[in-house]
Formats: C-alpha cells, structure tokens, sequence
C-alpha cells in the first residue's frame, strides 16, 4: 500500500493495459490471532512482456481495462501498517489491543480476529459485486480506480474482503491493508493509502440477551425498507445493532484522543447500508470526520452463510487518524524514508505521546500548465494520474485554476496549478522545469489534450 520517488528521475507516463480470469480471492481463515504476514518489500511487480503484469508472485494479461501505472505498482506490497514504529503502525496496534482489551468471548479470548496481511489484489466481483454495487454504479469507474484488467484490481476500500471472511463462519473481525484509488492531489489525499475494517455480526441470543423480557423479540420480519431499517429488520433489533455500533466506536476515539472528546454522528446515505452514519471528532475546536459505518446489507450476510445473523460494519482510514494524532500536516510524508520523520514515533509503547516536529520547510515552486481538452473521454484523475506518475511526492498540490469555454469553437480549455515541494530539501527550478516539461509532453501524447504552453 516505498520510498519517495527517485526525484531527479522523469517518468515515461504510460496506461499499461493489463486481464484475464485469473481467480484470486483472499483465503479465509478461522484464526483468533493477528495475521501479520506480510508481502516482502521488494517483491514487486514487474512486465516480463508487454501484454502481462506480474504482481505478487502472479500473472496477470493486460486487456483495455488496465491503468494502473509503475508508481503505483511501486507501492504494492509495501505494508507501512505492518512496519514497527511506524505511525500508521502505531494507530492499527492501539485500535487491536483496545478490541482484544474490550471485547472477549466467552472463554475470554479476544472475540476480534485481526488481517493484516489479505493481498491488495482483489478480484472485481470481492471489490464490487460481492457488496452489492450494481453495474453501472459511478464508484466502479475506471477514473476512479486501479484495475489490473476487467476481473482484477487493486482494492479501492478493506470492504472487498467483508464477504469472504463472513463466509469463513467468522462473526466479528478487523481487516487491515493498504487501498487504491485515483483521486485530487493536496496534502490529505494520496492514491495509496491505509483501512481498517470492522465488522461484527450478532445472533438473536447475543443481541437481546441483555434486554429485559428479550425473549420474545425477533431480528427480521417481512416490513418495508426505509432509511432508519432494511425491510428485512425489525426496527428493534436495528435500534440495538445501532446503539452498539456507536458505543463500541466511541470508546474506541476516546481511547484513541483522550477523555472529554466531542463526538457527533451524522445521517448518511450508503446505498446499501441502512440506516448509515459517520463519526466526527471536535479536536482542537475543529469538527472532522473520522469514520463511516452502519447496519450491514442482510444481502450480502445472508449470501456470505450467515442467514440468521445481523450486524454492522465500520471503515476507518489510519492516515486520517495519525495525522490529527500526531499532528502530521502532509500525507506524503507517511511514504517518507527520512530518519528525522520516522525516528519520532520510536517509543517504549504504543502509547506513547508523539507530537510531529515539522522538518524544515522548504520553499515550493510553482508552474501553471493550460491546454485544450479532447472533445471526449478527458477525465481529471486521468491528469491528476499522469502529474503522480512523473513527478511522484515532489508533487505537493494540483489545483484547476480556470475553465474556459471558447464561444465560437465551444471548445474547453483548463488551467492547473501545480505546486511542487520536497519535503527533505530545497528543489532548483532547473530540475522542476524539467518534470513540468515531461508533464506537458506526456498530456499531449497520452491525454490527447492541445497544449496552450
């Protein structure tokens, strides 16, 4: 889910196509005990031929779906939640001793399973179809995602791993990795970055056996669907799975941030989870959003072989904890190899209080680039991509500046600003003219934009 990128290096930008039925699904497995094996870090992926990627010890045929490109691949299988003393570390380490702390079975085991270590590379039916989004739906886009080839990807979300891990008769369970998606540039997004998922399914006797004359209560009838409750549910059993739910997440931010946090839940739309929420955190005065979660799909449980279950799910992103943690301003430095970054969270324990001593700021540099844009198939990520691949994490933010609509030709014209910084030395602006003229070259050849240089 690597080092920074070898700066002074530009990169041909390339959407090397990559398909085929090769099946890989993640193997379930019963264990109660964390499974921290991870993929080597320099087990990497390599193009033997032109029409074949290998990635993770296995082939896979490239095909018209293929975009994901050699910075990314880069990036796979190196496991940063799996590095000790690393900050995303730290924050999967508190989150696994407070579940195993907090919630026992009944022979006082822990009743979590943890999976660090499932493979990023999931077939489309685990990242998509398995969680019941439709064909059409606008998140399977590939301006969106990082498809190997039409039946395999890089996972865009933990979730790809709900269904399989259910149907190895687990019922409650973190899932831990490292995500994919194309997405805009600035200091909190990266297409690489790190998920924990939660998921714990209930029987009729564990959800109500806490309610005073429970017995007769019920998990499903034949209702209507709404927003509060899935037709299938009885707004009982949804109210206890929803009270749990909150309870158990805001135990674990407390923990996390310290007594007398502020929380709030807000009502949100999954469309396939009702009813659904995220968690905000009041840190500092400031409201941010720190989790989405909700009342699983009896669909998915119900296909998964767990029909006479309900439960929920939460997805959490380690960065997005870290950096307000730890007070860590930019997301690029998580990928960074420098002993004053990753020296500051080496400690006696997990627990230990890190406040981030910035290094030294270095000035940015920054260079507008225009063109005309293709009378179809032109996508911003698809840019946003190409300035990622060539200029790796010197590229520090990438902002749409104007949009132009010619009145006579309606041809559209955009302007971005792209700011580079190092983040461990000052750049020249010799060397930046230099990625910013392969970023110019590379949008013509591969975008097929019109360059206004």
């Amino acid at each position: 889910m690597a080092m920074l990128w070898k700066f002074m290096r530009v990169a041909k930008y390339s959407k090397t196509a990559l398909s085929s039925k090769v099946k890989i699904r993640g193997v379930p497995t019963h264990s109660r005990h964390s499974s921290s094996k991870s993929v080597p870090s320099d087990f990497g992926a390599s193009a033997p031929c032109s029409n074949t990627l290998e990635l993770l010890g296995k082939s896979y045929p490239q095909d018209d779906y293929s975009n994901v490109t050699e910075k990314i691949l880069s990036k796979v299988g190196k496991n940063l939640h799996n590095r000790k003393h690393h900050p995303l570390w730290l924050i999967k380490e508190q989150v696994k001793e407070h579940f195993y702390k907090h919630y026992l079975g009944r022979r006082g085991t822990p009743l979590f399973s943890v999976y660090d270590g499932l493979s990023p590379v999931v077939t489309v039916q685990q990242n998509f179809d398995s969680l019941l989004i439709p064909q059409n739906h606008a998140s399977r886009r590939k301006e969106d995602n990082y498809y190997l080839n039409r039946d395999h990807m890089l996972r865009a979300h933990t979730s790809a791993h709900q269904w399989d891990l259910i149907h190895s008769g687990l019922d409650a369970f973190l899932a831990v990795g490292d995500v994919y998606r194309r997405d805009t540039i600035d200091s909190t997004h990266y297409p690489v970055f790190h998920q924990m998922e939660g998921v714990r399914l209930f029987s009729c006797h564990e959800l109500f056996s806490s309610i005073k004359d429970g017995e007769g209560l019920q998990l499903f009838e034949q209702g209507h669907r709404t927003a509060h409750k899935q037709e299938c549910h009885t707004m009982e059993a949804v109210r206890l799975v929803e009270f749990n739910l909150k309870q158990v997440l805001t135990k674990l931010m407390t923990h996390i941030f310290g007594d007398g946090l502020q929380v709030r839940w807000v009502d949100c739309y999954f469309p396939f989870t009702h009813p659904s929420f995220e968690m905000e955190i009041n840190f500092q005065g400031e409201w941010m959003e720190v989790l989405g979660c909700g009342v699983m799909e009896q669909q998915l449980v119900n296909s998964a072989g767990a029909q006479d279950k309900i439960g929920w799910a939460f997805g959490l992103g380690l960065e997005r904890l870290a950096m307000i943690l730890y007070d860590i301003p930019d997301i690029r430095l998580f990928w960074s190899e420098d002993e004053r970054f990753l020296k500051q969270f080496i400690g006696p324990h997990i627990w230990q209080k890190v406040k981030f001593q910035p290094l030294s700021r270095y000035p940015p540099l920054i260079n507008d680039i225009s063109f005309w844009l293709p009378s179809e198939t032109y996508s911003q990520n698809d840019f946003y991509d190409l300035v990622r691949t060539i200029g790796g994490d010197l590229i520090e933010k990438v902002v749409l500046l104007d949009e132009f609509a010619h009145p006579k030709t309606k041809k559209v014209s955009h302007c971005y600003r792209i700011i580079y910084r190092h983040p461990e030395r000052t750049l020249t602006q010799d060397e930046v003219h230099r990625i910013h003229h392969a970023i110019e070259e590379s949008a013509v050849r591969e975008l097929g934009v019109e360059g206004r240089f």
